[in-house]
């Protein structure tokens, strides 16, 4: 496999093959620290996960039945509700990208899939945040 490097520059990915778990795990990575670091800082402890599917759980929690219409969840509370605050037993928040509706996405457009992943791990932050669309097209434009 190619450097480090290889794996933020996603054109390397759509002439080659799907990332498994661990490179898409590496990509997410890459496109949270790419984003300004004063939304990072913002972010505190909500955990970035990745799995192939959603579970039958978070897809009735949003109300859709095909796994593959859903790229990413916010799991938790938000920070506009209140979230700022942990209780005992309370669960971290966490951003959830789900690999293979990402990569079903992607394979039907145009976009590289580091700029897919990108879209989803920002929109699914701006939940934390209660940030608007047009918060979040703001912080994907300074991301790059």
């Amino acid at each position: 496999m190619g450097s480090q490097k290889s794996l933020s520059a996603t054109s390397f990915w759509r002439d080659r093959f799907a990332p498994g778990l661990d490179d898409f795990e590496a990509m997410a990575i890459a496109a949270y620290e790419a984003l300004p670091e004063a939304f990072r800082d913002l972010c505190g402890d909500v955990e970035i996960r990745i799995a192939d599917f959603a579970d039958e759980a978070a897809l009735d929690s949003v109300g859709v039945e095909d796994p593959l219409d859903l790229m990413g969840l916010f799991e938790g509370v938000g920070l506009a509700q209140g979230g700022a605050a942990s209780w005992t037993g309370q669960m971290p928040n966490a951003v959830w990208l789900y690999r293979r509706a990402i990569l079903d996405y992607w394979a039907e457009n145009e976009e590289t899939l580091g700029t897919i992943i990108s879209h989803v791990l920002i929109h699914e932050l701006g939940h934390h945040f209660g940030l608007s669309d047009e918060d979040m097209e703001r912080v994907e434009s300074e991301a790059g």
